[in-house]
Parts: C-alpha cells; structure tokens; sequence
C-alpha cells in the first residue's frame, strides 16, 4: 500500500498505551500522535520504540513522526484512537467536536465503562466505538514502550472499522470485534481491579501474583464485583480459559498449584507493571474511580455495599499524596477488616 493511500489515524493522548499503538501502527497507516508537551520532549530526543514479550522490537526514527499537541491535529483523520485518561474524556470530547472531518470513526480504547458514551454525547454526527486493550504496556527507557501481557485488541463491532482492519492487522495488532462490548469492559475491569493492589505493593505484576497474599486480596476484590454484579443482572464476558466467576477460587490456591494454571491464562513477563504504578511514580492522579470505583457506585445504585473495593480507592487516594507500600498479608488483614 502507497504511502498516500494509507488509512490517516490520530491518536489522542499518546502515553504508554497511544505511543505503544501508534509505534506499532507507524507505516501501516499514517499516524499523527497527540501528546502531552513532556512526551514530545522525550520522542524528539529518543524516537518512538516498541517491543512486546514475544521479541518484536522497532524503532521509528525523530523525522519519521508526526507529533502535536492540540486536538485540532485530528481535522484530518479518518480513524482517531482515543487513549486518554478517564478524567480528561470529557475535555477531548468537547475539543473532537470543533475539529473531526465528516466520516471519522472514533475509538475509545480507555480503562473504565463510559468513555464511548461520553464521546458519542459530545459527537454525534461521527462513529464512535467501544474498544477495550487487554496487555499491559511499560516505559523501559525513554521512548520505548514495550507489550508486558498477552491479548488481543477488541472494539465494539460495525462496519465503520472495514477500512482499517488490514492496517491493524498487518502491525501485528488485529482488531477483535466484539458485539458484547459492555460486557467485554466489566470482564476487563474485574481484571482491573488488581491495579490498585499492584501499586500497593510496589511489585512487578509477576511477581506480586506469585504471592498468595496478594492474589487473596484480589479474589476479596473480584469476589466482591461479582456479587454486585450479579445483583445488577449483569454477566461478564470470558476473557480468560476460566469464567470470571471462577477467578477468585483460583486466586486462592497455593502458589504452586496457581502457576500451573497460570501460565495457560495469561503471559506476563518481569517488566509488567499497572497504569495505576505508573501514575503513582509520576504523580498522575489515578484512575481507581473509574476501576474500583465503578464497583462501589453500581453497589450503592443496588443498596448494597463494596467496602473491600472502597478501602482500596481510599488507600489509593492516600498514595496520591504519600506513597506507601504494603506487604500482601498486611493488607489482606486490612481489606478482611473492612468487610
């Protein structure tokens, strides 16, 4: 495919998981990243690199990338990737609005459960998709983005992602189409809900689910979900080999037994870490609302109680301002005694 004739894509928001997408996807499509001022800083001096825990790696050179910094970049895009923090959805929403040509498909490839909703609020006259991104994504050095999990990038099905497709794919990234998407986002989030336990910790994922504690202060967690969830009459998507309600039972067999199974569920390599970390490293507000959070809201819109999930948005917020790491068997006696 022709340089000219490759699908125009923006990508909002280039942090871990847009510059990891958009490095990937460079070539395949012309891309046009949407970053924070610091992050050019960083592509200017390094370029963009990926790698993932399979072995690819790449490198796209300064000159090669197209890097802005205002939404107004997107005017002529054809596919827009939204990967922004929760929080700022609103603020892209209404920036989209003034400056997306006629026939942009618009995806939300976004933690959390409302994102696309918000964006279609605020464009209406545009396709604007649910997506979901299943792998973890890390910093390993300035400019370079590497894949730490395994899985496959999904987004609510329509015929608006024909155009595109083949670009997806031929970076080694296929779309899944998926016509549960809601239930694809609570699978996900019940996944999730580890990120505040991995931040809490101070571990690399790996090495924090290797650790009974810590995976029994996740089945508290996910135990909790999907009570609530039950209540609301809504049922998750299997994401994994297991169904989600087999989760927390699994969680907590002994280490040994675990890793058996583990290893056909999920690939983590060493480097893995949550968004939730990274923001705690840079002094990012978190997303726990938007995570643990959503457990807590749908309990209370069903005049039932999340108080595992709520001291876990609370021990978050207290990490915001004073960092804090815990030992999983510390903290598992502090979740027991919030029930």
């Amino acid at each position: 495919m022709s340089e000219s004739r490759l699908p125009r894509m923006a990508i909002h928001g280039a942090g871990l998981v847009g510059c990891y997408l958009g490095g990937r996807l460079h070539g395949h499509a012309a891309v046009r990243l949407i970053c924070r001022p610091y992050m050019i800083t960083v592509l200017n001096e390094h370029g963009l690199g990926t790698s993932d825990f399979r072995g690819h790696q790449r490198h796209v050179a300064v000159d090669s990338l197209d890097l802005r910094t205002h939404a107004s970049a997107a005017v002529d895009a054809e596919l827009v990737l939204v990967t922004v923090k929760s929080a700022a959805t609103a603020e892209v929403a209404e920036k989209l609005a003034g400056v997306l040509a006629p026939g942009a498909v618009v995806i939300s490839f976004q933690n959390g459960l409302h994102n696309a909703q918000q964006l279609r609020a605020a464009l209406p006259a545009h396709t604007v998709l649910a997506g979901m991104v299943p792998f973890n994504v890390v910093q390993t050095s300035p400019g370079v983005f590497h894949q730490a999990s395994s899985g496959a990038l999904m987004v609510e099905d329509s015929p608006a992602l024909a155009p595109f497709m083949e670009a997806f794919a031929s970076a080694g990234l296929p779309l899944q189409p998926r016509s549960d998407m809601p239930a694809v986002q609570w699978a996900k989030l019940l996944l999730n809900l580890n990120n505040a336990l991995n931040a809490l910790s101070g571990l690399p994922l790996r090495e924090e689910l290797s650790q009974r504690a810590w995976r029994r202060c996740l089945a508290l967690a996910q135990r909790e979900a999907l009570h609530v969830l039950d209540a609301a009459k809504i049922r998750p998507a299997r994401l994994t080999p297991l169904p989600p309600g087999w989760l927390p039972r699994v969680l907590e067999w002994p280490d040994l037994l675990f890793r058996r199974v583990a290893t056909t569920m999920l690939a983590i390599d060493p480097l893995a870490r949550s968004s939730t970390w990274e923001d705690l490293q840079t002094g990012r507000r978190t997303e726990v609302d938007y995570i643990n959070g959503e457990v807590v809201k749908l309990a209370e819109a069903h005049g039932l109680r999340a108080p595992v999930n709520a001291r876990l948005v609370d021990l978050i917020r207290e990490a915001e301002q004073q960092p804090r790491h815990w030992l999983g068997e510390a903290l598992l006696a502090e979740l027991r005694n919030a029930c």
